[in-house]
């Protein structure tokens, strides 16, 4: 902040930090000034983390810049902010080139979240993850198997092994294998029997596509096996704009044993198990079933840091060598990311 601050005059509402741990002199001391919720909204460029509510969007003037994880699916509250004469900014939206690495939101509060989510299933089991060898006898190390191996799924497989778990991981990419490997897990493989599958696999963009029909129901067939033989399962699997693909079924988890453990990190997106429920950790089957949302948020001083070196980059983009503000709509990062601005709808 101190190196943005020497060139803008950079305002923070008060409390925006205390459950990251970040009290309002932190801010101040690195130059910032503490002003009210009202105040922060007439700023000429706004930083939020979640969109803005109809609320808040009744505080920002007309004409600001507002930069944020904006949900550029989310196509009514776009047509507000457009209606609200917003130029705003959607950092879900940035491309997986290398040039905007820095920026990529979304890869690293998942990170995060792929830790938090072995934490939280190491939590809810109820037996070591490790092998451990006793005077009292041996316990086996647990089995974890991980769906969907995004960034998400990658840092799971890495923490599930720094705790001695033995790991299996699915997904429908096949470059995904060596990475998997590498990190010490087997890599569960459905064979493609079409060109056509073999396509799809592929992927846009860094992202996993909608696969055919057929090769759902062997990898399903492959999961449900995988899923009885594990004792905790994470799942990971997202497709941008559309409801998370359903891996585990109903059946898997009948099947699965007493006490195991699911963690559905696509719950928002209405969950890779049917049975998870947002906000909760039920019971199913003898299965608990963990559907807590956001975990990046339960690490909020990391994911609040790795958020604002984001946002710092993605300033640095649209403010020019003379401080002032330059939004070039040929940019392909500025493009993938502007959702609307002057009253149109950008991204439809």
């Amino acid at each position: 902040m101190k190196k943005l601050a020497a060139r803008h005059q950079v305002i923070v509402q008060s409390g925006a930090g205390i459950p990251a741990s970040v009290p309002d002199d932190a801010y101040v001391a690195a130059g910032a000034s503490i002003v009210t919720a009202a105040e922060a909204f007439a700023a000429d460029i706004i930083l939020k983390v979640r969109a803005p509510s109809e609320e808040e969007r009744g505080q920002i003037p007309s004409g600001r810049v507002l930069i944020g994880m904006l949900n550029p699916f989310d196509a009514e509250n776009i047509a507000a902010m457009a209606a609200a004469g917003l130029s705003a900014f959607a950092l879900e939206a940035v491309p997986r080139i290398t040039r905007a690495q820095s920026m990529d939101v979304l890869s690293s509060q998942a990170n995060i979240a792929g830790y938090k989510a072995v934490m939280v299933a190491a939590n809810t089991y109820q037996r070591f993850m490790p092998m451990l060898m006793t005077a009292a006898g041996t316990v086996k190390a647990a089995r974890v198997l991980i769906m969907g191996v995004g960034v998400a799924g990658l840092q799971a497989i890495a923490t599930a092994k720094r705790l001695g778990a033995v790991i299996e991981a699915s997904d429908v990419r096949p470059p995904v294998k060596e990475q998997v490997e590498s990190l010490g897990a087997k890599f569960i493989d459905v064979p493609f029997l079409t060109d056509e599958e073999k396509e799809i696999a592929q992927g846009v963009g860094g992202y996993a596509r909608p696969m055919p029909a057929d090769w759902m129901r062997r990898q399903a067939e492959l999961v449900h096996e995988r899923a009885k033989a594990a004792d905790i399962v994470i799942t990971t699997a997202l497709i941008p704009g559309r409801k998370a693909p359903v891996l585990i079924s109903e059946d898997t988890v009948k099947a699965m044993k007493p006490g195991s453990v699911i963690v559905d990190l696509a719950v928002e997106q209405g969950g890779n198990c049917p049975l998870s429920e947002l906000g909760k950790t039920v019971v199913r089957h003898g299965v608990y079933i963990v559907g807590e949302p956001n975990l990046a948020a339960h690490v909020a001083a990391d994911a609040s840091a790795l958020y604002a070196r984001n946002v710092l980059d993605f300033l640095k983009l649209i403010i020019d060598k003379d401080d002032a503000l330059a939004i070039d709509r040929e940019d392909e990062i500025i493009k993938a990311t502007l959702v609307c601005a002057g009253g149109e709808v950008l991204r439809k």
